[in-house]
């Protein structure tokens, strides 16, 4: 089909440059649309916690939504994890909503952005938006008493933004083999007993639930960035649209092995939220 083309346009070779010199301005078009976008999750702090986990970051369930097979689905004997959806008809509409999103806007820009800026400079950048979380992982360790988790990323903090140049390398992990301790206000409501109450599926934002909503907004006060700037709400804008660009571009292609692979995507996005968070919870 290619070759074909090219026979039929033998004076199309300076196409490319148009291309080209249309790429940039196309990608921050498309940067300013997704900001506009996360203004749904505008106040959880562009540092995301585990919690607001969202189709429009992706981290859409695709780090955590393993869709089980045949050899390694639970026994009879085990209860299947599940949570209350007494919102379903309306989750599922937004979940529609979050999906025609991802392909037609989030998808587009990520696959440009991936293409102009190299795979090393963007695993940078994801590692700079990790460390920068590292203050909500240290609060709710110690809100969770989990003090040896506390200073885990206390000396992560300090290595990575000390020898790793502002968080842009992990050396915490590459270099000392601490990892990283995944907590959040969401976690420590369960932690304490509380659980999920229902699954919600918001519009641009995507999976949670009532306790992660409360926990996205814990988090948000926790968060100490948020008092360095006098509009963090134009920031969380701004940054959470390039953070979620980001992240994207390097998982692409896996929220569509997920639906591909789910004979009901909405129930397997759903789920696999619930039971991670879950996992989560209990370690």
């Amino acid at each position: 089909m290619t070759e074909s083309y090219r026979k039929r346009s033998p004076g199309s070779v300076s196409r490319s440059s148009p291309i080209r010199c249309w790429t940039v301005p196309l990608l921050i078009i498309g940067f300013l649309f997704v900001s506009n976008l996360s203004l749904a999750g505008t106040l959880p702090s562009f540092r995301r916690s585990s919690a607001s986990i969202s189709i429009l970051q992706v981290d859409p369930a695709v780090q955590f939504a393993e869709v089980r097979t045949d050899n390694d689905a639970p026994s009879f004997e085990e209860p299947i994890p599940t949570i209350p959806d007494p919102l379903e008809p309306i989750n599922r509409v937004f979940f529609h909503v979050n999906d025609r999103i991802y392909f037609w806007a989030l998808k587009p820009v990520a696959t440009g952005y991936r293409t102009v800026i190299a795979l090393p400079i963007r695993l940078r950048v994801r590692d700079f938006f990790s460390n920068a979380s590292a203050p909500i992982r240290v609060a709710n360790c110690l809100l969770q008493l989990k003090f040896k988790g506390a200073a885990t990323e206390t000396v992560r903090f300090v290595l990575n933004t000390t020898v790793g140049v502002v968080g842009f390398y992990d050396i915490a992990k590459k270099g000392f083999n601490i990892d990283r301790r995944e907590e959040d206000f969401g976690q420590t409501l369960g932690f304490y007993g509380i659980g999920p109450i229902f699954y919600i599926n918001w519009p641009f934002f995507g999976p949670s639930s009532l306790r992660d909503v409360v926990g996205i907004f814990g988090d948000f006060f926790l968060d100490p960035w948020n008092y360095l700037f006098k509009s963090p709400v134009l920031v969380n804008i701004a940054i959470g649209g390039y953070e979620r660009v980001n992240n994207t571009s390097l998982t692409l292609g896996e929220y569509e092995d997920l639906k591909e692979a789910a004979l009901d995507p909405y129930v397997a996005l759903r789920d696999a939220y619930h039971q991670f968070r879950e996992t989560k919870i209990d370690e």
